[in-house]
């Protein structure tokens, strides 16, 4: 599979909004927050073209009670997906098969992975030299590798992990955000 990156899109937002709208009404009082994380929810950083939401529910198991809901607005359920307690589901356009929205749900006391993705995602906010260097990084691994999509995540998976290291510890002094 092949991987593409697109400039920033300021549609991008309008698109996460939409989505969610629909995420929300589908788990109602389960659902406590939902937030955009991933490159498209950074301006001016150029990313795959795939909105990724990560809804926060009050129990995870309860999540389950909503696939066909989810599958109903053209979601794919693809249970844990490697990640124990998580919830994901992607979205793709029916004509061109092209993926639109990973959506990766986590239970509210899955604070590790809820910090690791909004810490990430605003540490490249706050710090828009990483996020240029991010963006570097994932041009360059698309032109080396020709959009090989295993050879694009393993390439940038040393940098991520060390992003992520930095952004948990300046998430940890700076608490940010609120979950």
């Amino acid at each position: 599979m092949k991987v593409y990156i697109e400039n920033y899109n300021p549609n991008w937002r309008k698109l996460f909004i939409e989505e969610s709208h629909k995420i929300k009404q589908i788990f109602d009082s389960e659902l406590h927050s939902i937030h955009h994380i991933g490159s498209t929810s950074i301006n001016h950083l150029s990313a795959k073209p795939i909105i990724d939401i990560m809804p926060i529910v009050y129990k995870i198991d309860n999540v389950d009670n909503y696939n066909q809901a989810l599958s109903d607005i053209g979601y794919e359920i693809h249970g844990e997906y490697g990640i124990t307690n998580r919830r994901y589901f992607t979205k793709s356009d029916k004509s061109t098969g092209k993926k639109l929205y990973h959506v990766h749900v986590y239970d509210l006391k899955d604070d590790n992975n809820i910090i690791r993705h909004l810490a990430f995602r605003d540490y490249l906010i706050e710090f828009p030299e990483v996020a240029k260097e991010y963006e570097n990084l994932k041009l360059n691994l698309i032109d080396k590798y020709s959009g090989d999509k295993n050879s694009y995540v393993n390439g940038k998976n040393e940098f991520v992990k060390e992003i992520e290291k930095l952004a948990i510890n300046w998430y940890q002094q700076n608490k940010k955000f609120r979950i």
